[in-house]
């Protein structure tokens, strides 16, 4: 969900990873901004969707694979329509904070698989990503933010040593803030409210950091689903 700087490195290691079937969810289109982090943006898809222009990709990394390009935003108003049980695992790569809450909390009350990852802009080291339960991250204003949504609007638990059962990809980086000058610093006065990762003065980004956060979120939904997989098997064997 989002195929973006994270999105569409996650969707890509899927693919590649033998996942027979994917459903990718996004509204943007391709911009020339795109380029230095996502997958997809490359010469010719400028201003296409990103959800198609990822279909097609993975349609020639795997032609087997059957993908669903939705075109739209996962929101809380159309979270029944998308995220179904019929999904085996979701990725979230939404940096929208309120969509974020909705769907974890609409995948843990249906107890559907799912991987969430914190911000990747404003980081430029990518050895230190790591992977923790969402009540146990730190350093991450963007996970900070969705823990608190959670407490507030969907009953999660606001004890600090408690687990959420919800993986998150996050960095321990500190972050570097855009400065008017164009220069970064790692003061956050420096910046208004709502900075998000983009090119036109919000935080920067490079493919090392955002595709690192989407390879990981995507290995840890693959072992939780080749670890599903396995149970029933196993339990077959032992009856």
């Amino acid at each position: 969900v989002g195929i973006g700087g994270v999105g569409s490195w996650a969707a890509e290691a899927l693919a590649r990873s033998g996942v027979g079937e994917i459903s990718l969810f996004d509204l943007d289109d391709v911009c020339i901004t795109n380029t230095n982090r996502q997958v997809h943006a490359v010469e010719g898809a400028v201003g296409k969707a990103k959800v198609e222009e990822m279909a097609a990709r993975i349609r020639a990394i795997n032609p087997a694979c059957v993908v669903h390009a939705v075109a739209d935003f996962v929101t809380r108003e159309t979270m029944a329509e998308y995220i179904t049980e019929q999904l085996d695992g979701v990725i979230d790569c939404i940096d929208s904070v309120p969509a974020k809450a909705a769907l974890i909390a609409w995948c843990k009350r249906r107890k559907i698989q799912i991987v969430t990852t914190g911000g990747a802009g404003g980081q430029v080291d990518p050895t230190q990503i790591q992977l923790a339960d969402l009540n146990k991250t730190f350093n991450d204003p963007l996970a900070a933010k969705v823990r608190s949504t959670l407490r507030r609007d969907y009953g999660f638990s606001r004890t600090p040593g408690r687990t959420y059962s919800v993986p998150c990809v996050f960095s321990t980086e500190q972050l570097r803030y855009p400065k008017p000058d164009g220069t970064v610093c790692q003061a956050k006065g420096f910046v208004g409210e709502g900075v998000k990762l983009d090119c036109a003065g919000g935080f920067g980004a490079v493919m090392m950091v955002t595709a690192s956060f989407g390879m990981a979120a995507a290995a840890k939904l693959v072992d939780k689903l080749v670890a599903g997989a396995r149970r029933p098997a196993e339990r077959g064997r032992s009856d």
